[in-house]
């Protein structure tokens, strides 16, 4: 039986000593504070980075090259057979289809196999948990990326954002909207559901998003996922940029709305926070892998 590695990106959260557990690969990816290179984990601890942001910094992410992508797969695959590569999802980066493409290289053709399935922040994290109880039950690298694709929609996020400033730097909203926005209070819910990255709804304190995320959940648990929930076969997950006595609240809040379930959380990752900044909470969701 072939020796298969999972290998996913720093846009999933998963802390190092989570990845060693589990037998991974996190690669580090890269963003740039005023135009000087940084690299997820390894260069800029959390707390630098949102000084500098809180400072106005100039923040950026942006894709991992091709050859440190070829260089990663080419030093892994000395020690396995197959690897089953997790980016974030193609939605909201190129790096996805730029390793789709990469994995189609004579070198990496029939070894490398490139899973797009819609992800990012802990649902992306519990992709890799998923990815790696099928490896262990035996499933070759093709069969975990069929696997992990076919039930691209079964999952969703919601992510509640302090402020609108970094939309409008990021080019999502205008200036004379984020202004108006920032100076209401408006505290609006994104919601990345496919691919699709939206705003779901606005709201004037983020005690009144904690609650109206919530209520979106229940509503697509009881909806959209029903045939799961129904089942007992739907994870829960928080995310967040805040600090740990925030994030802790919210997840309590979460376990006590749905009672019997157990939070999977963690931080968003720097990259991510470059287009949401500080002070953000999010809820997601994601379906159990039907086998094969």
């Amino acid at each position: 039986m072939a020796s298969v590695k999972i290998v996913t990106d720093s846009h999933s959260s998963i802390p190092p000593q989570e990845a060693e557990r589990l037998g991974i690969e996190v690669l580090p990816m890269r963003f740039y504070v005023d135009g000087e290179e940084c690299f997820e984990g390894v260069t800029l601890t959390r707390e630098i980075f949102f000084k500098k942001l809180a400072a106005n910094a100039d923040v950026k992410s942006t894709q991992p090259s091709p050859q440190y992508l070829i260089n990663s797969w080419s030093r892994i695959l000395n020690d396995c057979d197959e690897i089953v590569y997790i980016p974030i999802s193609s939605g909201i980066s190129g790096s996805c289809a730029t390793a789709k493409t990469l994995s189609q290289e004579e070198e990496f053709e029939g070894r490398v196999f490139v899973v797009d399935n819609g992800r990012v922040a802990t649902p992306m994290y519990r992709s890799v948990l998923d990815a790696c109880e099928l490896r262990d039950e035996g499933y070759s690298a093709a069969d975990i990326q069929q696997m992990l694709e076919v039930q691209r929609a079964d999952m969703t996020i919601y992510v509640a954002l302090d402020t609108l400033e970094h939309l409008k730097k990021g080019g999502r909203i205008s200036g004379t909207t984020a202004a108006l926005g920032n100076l209401l209070g408006i505290k609006p819910i994104a919601q990345f559901d496919v691919g699709d990255l939206h705003v779901y709804k606005k709201c004037r304190s983020m005690k009144a998003a904690r609650r109206e995320m919530i209520a979106a959940m229940h509503h697509d648990l009881e909806t959209k996922f029903k045939s799961f929930y129904d089942k007992g076969n739907v994870y829960l997950q928080a995310a967040y940029s805040t600090d740990e006595s925030t994030a802790a609240d919210w997840v309590r809040e979460i376990e006590e709305a749905f009672p019997g379930y157990k939070v999977l959380s963690a931080p968003l990752s720097l990259a991510v926070c470059c287009h949401i900044g500080e002070n953000s909470l999010g809820i997601g969701c994601s379906c159990k892998i039907i086998r094969k």
